[in-house]
């Protein structure tokens, strides 16, 4: 029998040849069309088969301890202080050996003057906080628009938590698990895995204008968890926030308020466009926390739809005033 090796073809001629060429041309052209179909420039390339869903970080507190408190002053460190003590002290959150994770707003490459970015010693007071309890881990980490890497140098977050000891999370295209959002709009969605790593979450984030939702408060903080096409979110961005307030129960919120960003938000990038808040806002409802900060924009609850949606949802309540908030000095 002879040897399949050493067959010799048969010889084409020019025509099946070019019959041939032509065929190939064409298959190659129809696999890159459907290349560029099927594209998709989420950054997000590992898939797996699981789903998560997030845990519910909040803890049960005391009914004799207040639920919000306002602290006004200069010193970062002593605000958080004075606020976390009034709600029971940081023990009342965070226990020994629990994996904690801190989520600030550092969307943006902005100096800290300019109030697009939590303000860095709010961040490291809270961090030096967390280590004071024994946690085991303290996490900082956002989903940035701008490059993580550059909005972390130079909003100063980044070397205020190294200095306090804690540790920076940066999201690379691999870290992010579909989860399970449960929300109207927000369904299955790329989440930072971290937020499926840890004990206990700590919400910071910073009050700023904002051009489509008219405000950034904590509850449109989390939109720095989510991976992928974020931008698609803005089609209905009242309820896509109403959506992450009611799928994220943070252990505890503190607010920013040290400046504040009037006008040109999120992003700001003058420094006419920043005011002197010189406030700290910390409790456990989110929807209470964010109908206080909105006299810092001068709006009023009735024009911030998302609000009443995350009221209607359970999430907290926009009385704040029924919470006695402790009010203070330092």
């Amino acid at each position: 029998m002879p040897s399949k090796i050493n067959h010799k073809a048969r010889k084409l001629s020019r025509r099946e040849f070019l019959i041939k060429l032509s065929t190939a041309v064409a298959a190659s052209a129809a696999c890159g069309a459907a290349a560029m179909v099927f594209r998709s420039s989420e950054p997000v390339l590992r898939r797996s088969s699981k789903i998560y869903t997030f845990k519910n970080y909040r803890i049960e507190t005391s009914a004799a301890l207040p639920k919000l408190a306002v602290v006004h002053g200069h010193d970062a460190d002593k605000m958080i202080r004075a606020a976390v003590d009034k709600l029971g002290g940081i023990g009342e959150f965070i226990k020994s050996g629990d994996k904690v994770l801190i989520k600030p707003n550092v969307g943006w490459d902005r100096q800290p003057e300019l109030a697009a970015n939590t303000n860095p010693d709010v961040v490291a007071a809270v961090v030096r906080l967390c280590i004071e309890a024994r946690a085991a881990a303290v996490w900082v980490t956002d989903v940035s628009i701008n490059d993580p890497y550059r909005s972390f140098a130079r909003s100063g977050i980044e070397a205020a938590v190294l200095k306090a000891g804690g540790k920076v999370k940066f999201t690379t295209e691999n870290d992010f698990l579909d989860t399970d959002l449960k929300g109207e709009l927000l369904k299955v969605w790329p989440v930072a895995a971290f937020y499926h790593q840890v004990d206990k979450v700590i919400n910071i984030p910073i009050v700023k204008n904002h051009s489509l939702s008219k405000c950034t408060l904590a509850m449109k903080n989390w939109y720095g968890v989510l991976g992928g096409q974020r931008n698609r979110l803005h089609q209905d961005i009242n309820v896509s926030i109403a959506d992450l307030a009611a799928a994220i129960r943070p252990t505890l919120t503190i607010m920013d308020a040290t400046r504040v960003l009037k006008k040109n938000g999120p992003t700001g990038g003058s420094l006419s466009d920043v005011a002197a808040g010189d406030t700290i806002i910390a409790g456990v409802d989110e929807v209470a926390i964010d109908a206080y900060c909105l006299s810092f924009l001068d709006l009023k609850v009735d024009v911030v739809p998302f609000i009443q949606m995350a009221q209607q949802r359970g999430v907290g309540t926009a009385d704040w005033r029924s919470l006695s908030p402790s009010k203070f000095t330092v």
